[in-house]
């Protein structure tokens, strides 16, 4: 999110995951190379509050495939978002789905990807971290209403601690 645009946050919709299954199936009609499609981010966390906006990691072979799912990408309308994390994920957004879809592109082995799953099973684990995870993401909320960067940036802290119990195997 940038500058001026909401942080909404709304309580969890049980329909998170059949709309996850749906896009899905879809993504591998258009990239049948996917290694994985990964629900991720706060819609697939159960009971978690959540921006009402699917994230999905799609995990190719290699970087050489990484052209063609952007072509892929780009020609059901899905808007780039550049290289994030300086990791090899390259973002896609579809504003026009409902609910709105992002969609990460990875290759085998990214460590973003990996760190994004490990922090999800470690809050769907541990419900005591998940709740102080939505206390933090409405705290922050509240205070950076219309600055998505920075909302997401002062939950660095939080997410780091948690993928690194979530690695180390602690609880």
């Amino acid at each position: 999110m940038t500058p001026h645009n909401l942080v909404e946050l709304v309580p969890y919709d049980p329909q998170w995951p059949t709309h996850f299954r749906r896009i899905r199936n879809r993504l591998l009609t258009w990239l049948p190379q996917a290694l994985f499609i990964d629900h991720i981010g706060s819609t697939s966390i159960p009971g978690m509050i959540a921006k009402p906006l699917i994230d999905i990691d799609i995990v190719l072979p290699s970087l050489e495939h990484i052209a063609d799912a952007t072509a892929a990408l780009l020609a059901e309308a899905y808007e780039p978002r550049g290289n994030r994390y300086d990791d090899e994920v390259w973002a896609f957004l579809s504003r026009g789905s409902v609910p709105a879809e992002r969609v990460y592109l990875c290759p085998a082995g990214n460590g973003t990807h990996r760190n994004r799953l490990a922090f999800r099973d470690y809050l769907i684990a541990h419900p005591e971290s998940a709740s102080k995870y939505a206390t933090l993401k409405c705290r922050l909320a509240a205070k950076f209403r219309t600055d998505g960067d920075r909302y997401t940036a002062q939950k660095r802290e939080f997410v780091d601690t948690i993928v690194a119990r979530a690695l180390k195997g602690n609880a």
